[in-house]
């Protein structure tokens, strides 16, 4: 089953083309990457996908339903969460409060409840609660629940916006540049992170530059190069097509 669809996706920015007739279509509870090189249009991909930015022409189909034109938060409740290049967490907040904050397309109540909160309300806030923990669990963040997000190490706050990102109930993860800045070891954890997200039925979609976590994690590949897909197909073939070599890959990594 694809779970997303890019039709004829096209992005000008005045006489600029980010994107032009980009076609790909996403499995559903599959680990995917969009890679290519600076200026390639992937973050506008991104963009427009959750909502951000509208298509100049095209569509996009979630789950079979054409997206185009919803404001991000319809498209958030949708069930489409990402994270950003740049960490945008409440560093004043507990780490705890962060991920609860992403419940927030989760709650049923009303705001009548949310003042005399009845029993209702307490059961679903102390559920919430409940998921947020095994969250913050599954990104190996449990201990950490009550510190300061601002206070985390660079590469826990990348996690910690993962775990934000699960508790809006979304089945589809964006992860933009999910490893950039860490050191191998870090790199070796998100890794692992992005399959546990798979496991338990989560389709992943990355941006990413580092080759080694591309090829190693994915298992499917769309290359972009100044707004045009070149290539897709499974790690093995997109490693060694020529095109890709040539934009983007390298000798090297080829070798």
């Amino acid at each position: 089953m694809y779970i997303i669809e890019f039709k004829g996706l096209t992005k000008y920015f005045g006489g600029l083309a980010a994107l032009e007739e980009v076609s790909f279509r996403i499995k559903d509870n599959t680990i995917f990457s969009v890679i290519g090189p600076n200026g390639a249009g992937k973050t506008t991909l991104f963009n427009c996908l959750t909502g951000l930015t509208k298509p100049s022409r095209g569509e996009i189909f979630f789950k079979g339903e054409n997206i185009v034109g919803l404001p991000p938060w319809k498209i958030s409740k949708a069930g489409i969460a990402r994270t950003f290049q740049n960490i945008r967490l409440f560093k004043d907040m507990t780490v705890l409060d962060n991920v609860l904050v992403g419940h927030h397309n989760c709650y049923s109540q009303n705001i009548i409840s949310s003042l005399f909160k009845p029993k209702s309300f307490k059961k679903q806030e102390e559920d919430l609660r409940q998921k947020a923990y095994e969250y913050l669990e599954l990104v190996g963040l449990h201990e950490e629940y009550q510190r300061l997000a601002g206070e985390l190490p660079y590469g826990l706050q990348r996690r910690l916006e993962i775990a934000r990102a699960l508790a809006t109930g979304a089945s589809v993860i964006l992860l933009d540049e999910p490893t950039a800045g860490m050191n191998p070891q870090e790199t070796e954890e998100m890794m692992e992170i992005m399959k546990r997200l798979k496991e338990i039925g989560k389709t992943v979609v990355l941006i990413e530059h580092d080759m080694k976590v591309v090829m190693g994690i994915s298992e499917w590949i769309v290359v972009l190069d100044h707004g045009v897909k070149i290539s897709e197909g499974p790690p093995e073939v997109v490693k060694t097509d020529p095109l890709v070599i040539e934009a983007y890959l390298g000798k090297e990594t080829h070798a």
